[in-house]
Protein backbone atom coordinates (compact mmCIF):
# COMPACT_ATOMS: atom_id res chain seq x y z
CA UNK A 1 0.00 0.00 0.00
CA UNK A 2 1.46 3.38 -0.95
CA UNK A 3 0.91 6.68 0.81
CA UNK A 4 -0.24 9.75 -1.14
CA UNK A 5 2.30 12.37 -2.14
CA UNK A 6 2.91 14.86 0.70
CA UNK A 7 2.57 17.89 -1.64
CA UNK A 8 -0.86 16.73 -2.77
CA UNK A 9 -2.06 16.36 0.79
CA UNK A 10 -0.72 19.80 1.79
CA UNK A 11 -2.33 21.44 -1.25
CA UNK A 12 -5.69 19.92 -0.43
CA UNK A 13 -5.41 20.99 3.21
CA UNK A 14 -4.51 24.55 2.18
CA UNK A 15 -7.49 24.76 -0.19
CA UNK A 16 -9.97 23.43 2.38
CA UNK A 17 -10.50 26.72 4.34
CA UNK A 18 -11.00 28.63 1.07
CA UNK A 19 -13.66 26.22 -0.11
CA UNK A 20 -15.53 26.55 3.18
CA UNK A 21 -15.68 30.36 3.17
CA UNK A 22 -17.06 30.80 -0.34
CA UNK A 23 -13.84 32.28 -1.76
CA UNK A 24 -13.96 33.19 -5.44
CA UNK A 25 -11.15 34.95 -7.32
CA UNK A 26 -11.76 38.66 -8.02
CA UNK A 27 -10.98 38.27 -11.72
CA UNK A 28 -12.86 35.02 -12.32
CA UNK A 29 -15.45 35.02 -15.12
CA UNK A 30 -18.48 36.96 -13.87
CA UNK A 31 -16.66 38.31 -10.79
CA UNK A 32 -16.49 42.00 -9.81
CA UNK A 33 -12.99 42.50 -11.23
CA UNK A 34 -14.15 41.58 -14.72
CA UNK A 35 -17.49 43.37 -14.34
CA UNK A 36 -15.67 46.73 -14.05
CA UNK A 37 -13.05 46.14 -16.75
CA UNK A 38 -13.65 48.54 -19.66
CA UNK A 39 -16.95 49.78 -18.17
CA UNK A 40 -15.86 52.66 -15.89
CA UNK A 41 -15.45 56.24 -17.15
CA UNK A 42 -13.00 58.00 -14.84
CA UNK A 43 -13.44 61.73 -14.18
CA UNK A 44 -11.22 63.91 -16.41
CA UNK A 45 -8.00 65.05 -14.70
CA UNK A 46 -7.35 68.71 -13.89
CA UNK A 47 -4.02 68.70 -12.02
CA UNK A 48 -0.80 66.68 -12.19
CA UNK A 49 -1.95 64.52 -9.27
CA UNK A 50 -5.33 63.97 -10.94
CA UNK A 51 -3.57 62.90 -14.12
CA UNK A 52 -1.37 60.38 -12.29
CA UNK A 53 -4.40 58.98 -10.43
CA UNK A 54 -6.55 58.77 -13.58
CA UNK A 55 -3.72 57.15 -15.53
CA UNK A 56 -3.32 54.38 -12.95
CA UNK A 57 -7.08 53.85 -12.63
CA UNK A 58 -7.43 53.48 -16.41
CA UNK A 59 -4.44 51.14 -16.52
CA UNK A 60 -6.10 48.87 -13.98
CA UNK A 61 -9.71 49.22 -15.18
CA UNK A 62 -9.09 49.69 -18.90
CA UNK A 63 -10.39 52.49 -21.10
CA UNK A 64 -14.18 52.33 -21.29
CA UNK A 65 -15.71 50.92 -24.48
CA UNK A 66 -19.29 51.17 -23.29
CA UNK A 67 -19.16 52.89 -19.91
CA UNK A 68 -21.80 51.69 -17.47
CA UNK A 69 -20.31 53.51 -14.47
CA UNK A 70 -18.82 56.94 -13.72
CA UNK A 71 -16.02 57.28 -11.19
CA UNK A 72 -15.69 60.72 -9.63
CA UNK A 73 -13.00 61.71 -7.15
CA UNK A 74 -11.49 64.56 -5.15
CA UNK A 75 -7.77 64.48 -4.33
CA UNK A 76 -6.29 66.13 -1.22
CA UNK A 77 -2.53 66.25 -0.63
CA UNK A 78 -0.61 67.75 2.30
CA UNK A 79 3.16 68.11 2.73
CA UNK A 80 4.54 67.64 6.25
CA UNK A 81 8.16 68.16 7.24
CA UNK A 82 9.76 65.14 8.81
CA UNK A 83 13.38 64.92 9.88
CA UNK A 84 14.90 68.13 11.23
CA UNK A 85 18.59 68.62 12.07
CA UNK A 86 19.92 70.55 15.09
CA UNK A 87 20.39 73.53 12.71
CA UNK A 88 16.64 73.43 11.88
CA UNK A 89 17.26 72.12 8.37
CA UNK A 90 14.53 69.81 7.06
CA UNK A 91 15.95 66.53 5.76
CA UNK A 92 12.77 64.61 5.01
CA UNK A 93 9.22 65.34 3.93
CA UNK A 94 6.07 63.23 4.08
CA UNK A 95 3.29 63.56 1.55
CA UNK A 96 -0.12 62.64 3.03
CA UNK A 97 -2.87 62.07 0.51
CA UNK A 98 -6.51 61.13 0.45
CA UNK A 99 -9.02 60.56 -2.33
CA UNK A 100 -12.76 60.70 -1.81
CA UNK A 101 -14.35 58.66 -4.61
CA UNK A 102 -17.81 57.71 -5.79
CA UNK A 103 -18.85 55.09 -8.35
CA UNK A 104 -22.26 55.77 -9.87
CA UNK A 105 -24.28 53.73 -12.33
CA UNK A 106 -24.95 55.73 -15.51
CA UNK A 107 -28.34 54.23 -16.26
CA UNK A 108 -29.91 55.02 -12.89
CA UNK A 109 -27.58 57.67 -11.43
CA UNK A 110 -27.44 55.55 -8.28
CA UNK A 111 -24.25 55.48 -6.21
CA UNK A 112 -22.92 51.93 -6.27
CA UNK A 113 -19.77 52.36 -4.16
CA UNK A 114 -17.67 55.07 -2.62
CA UNK A 115 -15.54 56.16 0.27
CA UNK A 116 -12.18 57.69 1.07
CA UNK A 117 -8.73 56.13 0.80
CA UNK A 118 -5.68 57.53 2.59
CA UNK A 119 -1.97 56.83 2.31
CA UNK A 120 1.42 58.52 2.36
CA UNK A 121 4.89 58.58 0.81
CA UNK A 122 8.12 60.32 1.79
CA UNK A 123 11.23 61.73 0.18
CA UNK A 124 14.61 63.01 1.23
CA UNK A 125 15.26 66.75 1.07
CA UNK A 126 19.04 66.41 1.01
CA UNK A 127 20.84 67.37 -2.18
CA UNK A 128 20.30 70.10 -4.73
CA UNK A 129 17.10 72.04 -5.33
CA UNK A 130 16.53 70.25 -8.64
CA UNK A 131 16.97 66.86 -6.98
CA UNK A 132 14.53 67.85 -4.23
CA UNK A 133 11.88 68.92 -6.75
CA UNK A 134 12.34 65.71 -8.75
CA UNK A 135 12.07 63.64 -5.55
CA UNK A 136 8.87 65.47 -4.55
CA UNK A 137 7.29 64.88 -7.97
CA UNK A 138 8.26 61.20 -7.86
CA UNK A 139 6.77 60.87 -4.37
CA UNK A 140 3.51 62.46 -5.57
CA UNK A 141 3.35 60.07 -8.53
CA UNK A 142 3.94 57.08 -6.20
CA UNK A 143 1.25 58.33 -3.84
CA UNK A 144 -1.33 58.62 -6.63
CA UNK A 145 -0.49 55.09 -7.80
CA UNK A 146 -0.93 53.74 -4.27
CA UNK A 147 -4.24 55.57 -3.81
CA UNK A 148 -5.54 54.37 -7.20
CA UNK A 149 -4.68 50.78 -6.30
CA UNK A 150 -6.48 51.22 -2.96
CA UNK A 151 -9.58 52.49 -4.80
CA UNK A 152 -9.55 49.51 -7.19
CA UNK A 153 -9.18 47.08 -4.29
CA UNK A 154 -12.15 48.60 -2.46
CA UNK A 155 -14.30 48.69 -5.59
CA UNK A 156 -13.68 45.04 -6.36
CA UNK A 157 -14.19 43.99 -2.73
CA UNK A 158 -17.36 46.06 -2.43
CA UNK A 159 -18.95 44.68 -5.59
CA UNK A 160 -18.07 41.06 -4.83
Amino acid sequence: MSLPDRRTVLTLLAALPLAGCGFTPAYAPGAAGNELRGRVAVQAPVSRNDFALTSRLETRLGRPDAAAYDLGYAVTVNVISGGITSDNDITRYTLNGSVAYSLTERATGQRVAGGTVRNFTSWSATGSTVAGIAAEEAAAARLMQILADDIITRLIAGLS
